[in-house]
């Protein structure tokens, strides 16, 4: 199924959905001075909105790539999720002023009976749609669309929110229009901050899922030639679209023709199996046994010793040049990294020292 197409027809029914909201919340809020059921109908406005950006964002997203943009316009739908965010932080600070308004200047509302059924069938079909537009958004993949079904079923808590205050309006004659309205006005916040944090997140570069990192590394692995995975780092270029890099570590007796074979096995496989593009490359491992057991055994219990170091690896010895290679993942919380690396350093040397120690500090990317 089309992806492009089920995003644009969902959005172009939420836009028809809120658009007939809008209408009957707004002449029920202004008939019956609900300053509540009017900033609903605003907040189903900018759900309507919300969706033509979706719309236009998703087109421009599914650009093909060119000489200026090789790697395709997906991160567009990130932007639009912003704008989508940003709309309904608008929404949420206009609710909050004309709210704070209402509570300060009360003034009683009346509301008829057809009004409360409206609100009331309002609230269902947030709920339902809201919940359809949410499976949806996860189904293709589409923050905005997920964003647009979180705010639809937080529309129909509003509603019926609406409806208590209704209640409490007509059994005591107290108006709580506008102490619901900043209630409301908060809520509509958080969803836009939430939102907007998100999309940012992705943006700037988030953290690779924890669950992918681990099947992609252990699919690698599973080559009985790849002794090892290490150093994966994936980058979102869209929804659709992850183009990353990885080491394995091979024996160092295999030759550039075995490498050559697996490294490309390895990146079709990963394609056809994840979709991602995958780069490989290689770390060497010593075949042979003595020094350079005893060497990593005693590096490796080095490096237990340091809770802030969170891997090792690439360890490798040139017994020609007299070098040992070694990578070392620290901990971003450790302000002390490059302390910890010339102790590590400083430790082997005492112990093996015929030998220079080149070490690489390695970033954090994944788990």
């Amino acid at each position: 199924m089309n992806r492009e197409k089920e995003i644009i027809r969902i959005s172009a029914l939420g836009i028809v959905v809120n658009i007939v909201l809008v209408g009957f919340k707004l002449a029920v809020g202004f008939l019956s001075s609900s300053i509540a059921i009017i900033l609903d109908g605003v907040n189903n406005l900018a759900d309507a909105l919300s969706s033509v950006v979706t719309i236009i964002g998703t087109k421009l997203a599914n650009r093909a790539p060119d000489r200026k943009h090789p790697y395709g316009y997906g991160k567009v739908e990130y932007v639009s999720s912003v704008t989508v965010a940003v709309i309904i932080l608008l929404a949420g600070f206009a609710a909050f002023r004309e709210s704070f308004d209402k509570m300060l200047h009360p003034a009683a509302a009346s509301y008829s009976a057809a009004s409360l059924v409206i609100i009331a069938v309002a609230a269902a079909v947030k709920l339902i749609f809201g919940r359809y537009i949410k499976k949806a958004g996860r189904t293709y993949h589409s923050e905005s669309l997920t964003a647009s079904g979180t705010d639809s079923m937080m529309d129909a808590v509003i509603s019926l929110s609406t409806l208590a205050a209704a209640g409490v309006s007509m059994a005591f004659s107290v108006s709580i229009e506008g102490i619901l309205g900043v209630v409301i006005s908060v809520f509509i916040f958080k969803a836009g901050i939430e939102i907007l944090m998100e999309s940012l997140g992705n943006i700037i570069g988030a953290r690779v899922d924890s669950r992918l990192s681990g099947e992609l590394k252990n699919f690698i692995c599973k080559n009985p030639a790849v002794l090892g995975a290490y150093d994966l780092a994936l980058h979102q270029y869209g929804p659709e679209r992850m183009i990353g890099s990885v080491h394995i570590e091979v024996p160092d007796d295999m030759t550039a023709r075995e490498i050559h074979g697996l490294t490309r096995q390895i990146t079709e496989d990963v394609y056809r199996s994840f979709g991602i593009v995958l780069t490989v490359g290689i770390y060497a491992s010593n075949t042979m046994s003595g020094i350079f057991a005893e060497m990593k055994e005693a590096l490796a219990g080095l490096v237990r010793e340091y809770p802030e170091v969170l891997q090792m690896h690439g360890f490798y010895v040139d017994t020609e040049k007299m070098l040992v290679y070694f990578d070392l993942i620290i901990d971003f919380k450790a302000e002390n990294q490059t302390e910890i690396e010339q102790d590590i350093i400083r430790r082997m040397k005492e112990r093996f020292a015929a030998y220079e120690f080149i070490v690489i500090l390695d970033s954090d990317v994944s788990d």
